[in-house]
C-alpha cells in the first residue's frame, strides 16, 4: 500500500472541507467574495508561498523543516534581476543562475544534515540568517527595478470567459500536479515516504537515506528559486526585503494541508489547499474590513489548531 495515502492527518478530505467552509462563512459576510474576479485574485496572492510550500512539504514529509525558505527566495530574486540590469546578462540565463542560487543553499542545508547530522531547526535558522545577511549586503538593501519583460512574464493574465488568470497561478498549479505525481506514482517519491516513516527501516530496506535528504533539499531550494520568479514577476522589482515573513506562511500552509511535522504522512495537494486557506481567511477578513493583525492572529491560531489534530491523529493510529 501507499504510504501516502495512510494515517493522514485529519482524513484526506479534511483541508478541503476547511476550505468549503470558510468559503462559505466568507460568502455570507460578503457579496463579494464569492466572484470569479476576487477568487482569481485569491490564487495570485498566494502563487508565491503556495511554490514556497511545495519545497516546504518535501522536507517536512522526511520529518525535517526549513526555516530558510523564504529568505533563501529573496536572494534568488535578487541575484536574478541584478544579474540582468546591472550587469546585462540574458534574462534567461539570470533566471538559471538565481535558481542556481537558490538550489546551492538547499544542496547546503541537505549536506549539513546529513553528513555533520545537525537538527534541520538549527541548520535552516542559520542559513535564514545567512541568505538575509548576503541579499542585504549584496542589494545594498535597494530594489532592483526597470526588469525585463522575460522575467515578469508569469505575472501576466489571460482572460477565461471574463476572469482574468494569472499565469503564474497556472504554473503553480502545474508544479503540484507535476509534484503529486511523482510522489503517487515514482520510486523516488515512496522513498521519500519511507525515510520519514523510518529512517532506519527504510535504510534495511536499501534505500539510501542520505542521498534521498540531499536529494530533497536541493529540490527544494529549486522550488524556492522557482517562487522567487513568481514574486519577482507579480511585483515587478528584485526586493531584498521579501522572504521575511514567507517562511513561516509556507509552514502554515503545509500545516493546514494536512502534512505531519512528524514526517511520513501527508499529500501534496494538502500544501495547496493549505495555502489557499490562509489566502481565503486574509481575504475574507479584508473584505469584512478586519484589521491585519487579527488576520495574523487567526492564521496562529489556525496552526496550532491543526498541529493538535496532528497529533491526535496520531495517538489515534497507535
Amino acid at each position: 500500500m501507499n504510504t501516502s495515502s495512510r494515517h493522514i492527518p485529519w482524513g484526506a478530505l479534511g483541508p478541503w472541507l476547511a476550505l468549503l467552509t470558510t468559503c462559505i462563512f466568507f460568502t455570507t459576510q460578503s457579496e463579494r467574495f464569492l466572484t470569479a474576479e476576487n477568487l482569481s485574485l485569491v490564487l495570485q496572492q498566494v502563487m508565491v508561498v503556495g511554490v514556497l510550500a511545495i519545497g516546504q512539504t518535501l522536507i517536512i514529509l522526511t520529518a525535517g523543516i526549513d526555516l530558510s525558505c523564504g529568505m533563501v527566495m529573496a536572494l534568488g530574486g535578487v541575484v536574478m534581476t541584478k544579474f540582468a540590469v546591472n550587469y546585462g546578462i540574458d534574462p534567461y540565463l539570470a533566471i538559471i543562475c538565481g535558481l542556481a542560487v537558490t538550489t546551492g543553499f538547499g544542496l547546503i542545508n541537505g549536506l549539513l544534515v546529513t553528513r555533520f547530522k545537525l537538527p534541520p531547526f538549527i541548520v535552516t535558522l542559520g542559513t535564514l540568517n545567512i541568505a538575509f545577511a548576503i541579499t542585504q549586503i549584496y542589494s545594498k538593501a535597494q530594489i532592483i527595478p526597470n526588469l525585463p519583460p522575460q522575467m515578469t512574464a508569469l505575472g501576466n493574465t489571460f482572460n477565461m470567459g471574463n476572469t482574468e488568470v494569472s499565469l503564474g497561478t497556472v504554473t503553480m498549479i502545474g508544479l503540484y500536479a507535476l509534484a503529486w505525481f511523482v510522489l503517487r506514482e515514482t520510486a523516488p517519491g515512496r522513498h521519500l515516504y519511507a525515510v520519514g516513516n523510518a529512517p532506519e527501516a527504510a535504510r534495511l530496506t536499501g534505500i539510501r537515506v542520505d542521498r534521498v535528504l540531499v536529494s530533497v533539499y536541493a529540490l527544494a531550494g529549486l522550488f524556492y528559486g522557482i517562487a522567487a520568479l513568481l514574486s519577482v514577476a507579480r511585483t515587478g522589482v528584485g526586493d531584498p526585503n521579501a522572504g521575511q515573513t514567507e517562511n513561516l506562511d509556507a509552514i502554515t500552509a503545509v500545516v493546514l494541508g494536512g502534512t505531519s511535522l512528524f514526517g511520513g504522512r501527508g499529500i501534496i495537494l494538502g500544501s495547496l489547499v493549505g495555502a489557499v486557506i490562509v489566502g481565503v481567511f486574509r481575504n475574507g477578513l479584508t473584505l469584512m474590513g478586519v484589521a491585519s493583525v487579527y488576520q495574523t492572529l487567526i492564521t496562529g491560531i489556525l496552526v496550532i489548531l491543526a498541529v493538535a489534530a496532528d497529533q491526535m491523529s496520531r495517538k489515534g493510529a497507535r
